[in-house]
């Protein structure tokens, strides 16, 4: 009988544990979420918006474990810029072979591989970023509240070559030279 309770209380503990590392995936409302861009030049800047295509991040209890991102690379969209007044050729240009070459690779992907906790709420996430068939690791901080996340991400684009303009290749280039970096402010909601 002895045994008999020992066994019970085991099973007991051993499935509390299991609910209590149980994971949940949550799925990233792709209307809701945005992804803003800004790529700089020595003589200023262009932004714009580029769409997910699927999204979701793993949770642990409230602890944040996970994620997984496609991006939709043949939405880029220039939002400084009007139609009829260099829109349609900057958007081009980007989505062309010398930036990112979205008709070979309409996808990038980004896959969390580490996470620790900085701060409360706040992770710092090392990455897979997948551009142009290319992967390398990626450090950024995100913010996770109760139905959203908030990260900033700076990327070396000539890291996935995207050599365009890039003072660091090209010499000579003088105020046409565009910086290696370009940002994303990732705004999430699940």
């Amino acid at each position: 009988m002895k045994n008999l309770k020992s066994i019970a209380l085991a099973l007991v503990v051993a499935l509390g544990t299991l609910t209590a590392t149980a994971q949940t995936t949550k799925k990233v409302d792709l209307a809701k979420s945005k992804i803003d861009w800004v790529g700089k030049k020595v003589t200023g800047q262009h932004s714009g918006t580029i769409n997910l295509k699927e999204a979701s991040l793993i949770f642990n209890g409230k602890k944040l474990v996970g994620g997984n991102f496609t991006v939709d690379m043949t939405s880029i969209n220039t939002t400084d810029l009007k139609a009829g007044e260099g829109k349609e050729k900057l958007d081009g240009h980007l989505k062309a072979d010398d930036f990112f070459g979205v008709e070979a690779h309409p996808t990038a992907t980004l896959v969390f591989k580490s996470l620790g906790l900085k701060s409360k709420n706040v992770y710092t996430v090392t990455a897979d970023l997948t551009i142009k068939g290319i992967t390398k690791p990626i450090t950024f901080d995100i913010l996770v509240n109760k139905n959203d996340a908030t990260a900033k991400l700076s990327v070396d684009r000539t890291k996935y070559d995207i050599k365009y303009g890039s003072g660091s290749f090209f010499e000579g280039l003088g105020d046409k030279a565009i910086l290696d970096n370009f940002d994303l402010v990732v705004n999430l909601k699940f």
